[in-house]
């Protein structure tokens, strides 16, 4: 039997039809296993998600992102979301920033390092930067160096210097290796903390000195190295 052309039409028109249909039910498995109970479910689901990019995802990712406990997972999301049109995500993530849950606003801020879009730079702020939070202040300060715009470099170390002596081994490494992205611009800044009244501040700038003037260094090594100079009140040999 010959098909007519009518006959073609309405069997095109009745696959897309289908097709409409079971995209929506589609999006909807993908959203539910986001939410899985099974890291490993939404692990493949995150990258799933990344594969096949979907306007409509931007928004769960992002919700995601802000209460998933496994790290892997959240960097799996952060690459979904990098999948998404920046136009799309710069906005959300920016957003994110305002939000009041500590792991929403360093994970945006994760998340826009890897976007690398400078018209994030003026929402990154003195309040991220000094977070009490030590993941958001983390995040903030890995991210203000890759957007910092030439000519305010100066500005943000003198920021980040502030943070000197903060928090446990991996805090302060993260906050070295910051100060250490922006070049020789800090080492008027680390000469002033050297001598600051808080032994914490001191062996944290000595420290980061040293390893500003051999990369090879390894920061345990700064570290344990700076304490005792500062325990003995002196100046590491080299050192400022």
């Amino acid at each position: 039997m010959t098909r007519t052309g009518q006959d073609g039409q309405d069997g095109q028109v009745g696959h897309a039809e289908q097709d409409r249909k079971a995209e929506p039910q589609d999006v909807r498995g993908a959203l539910a296993a986001l939410e899985d109970g099974r890291p490993s479910v939404r692990l493949r689901a995150a990258l799933a998600v990344g594969t096949a990019p979907d306007p409509r995802f931007v928004d769960p990712l992002a919700e995601r992102c802000a209460v998933e406990p496994e790290f892997f997972v959240r960097d799996m999301l952060t690459w979904a979301l990098t999948r998404h049109p920046v136009e799309l995500t710069l906005p959300r993530m920016l957003a994110e920033l305002r939000s009041e849950r500590a792991r929403a606003r360093s994970q945006a801020l994760h998340t826009l390092s890897k976007i690398g879009d400078p018209r994030a730079w003026p929402a990154i702020t003195r309040g991220h930067l000094t977070d009490p939070d030590d993941e958001v202040a983390r995040a903030a300060w890995r991210t203000a160096v890759v957007l910092v715009p030439d000519g305010e470099e100066a500005a943000l170390a003198a920021v980040l210097a502030g943070q000197l002596g903060r928090g446990g081994q991996e805090t302060r490494l993260s906050l070295s290796r910051a100060l250490i992205d922006l070049g020789e611009v800090i080492a008027p800044l680390l000469d002033a903390a050297s001598s600051h009244p808080d032994p914490e501040v001191r062996a944290h700038a000595l420290a980061t000195a040293r390893i500003l003037a051999d990369p090879d260094t390894g920061f345990a090594h700064a570290i344990e190295e700076a304490k005792r100079v500062v325990a003995l009140g002196g100046a590491p040999d080299g050192g400022h």
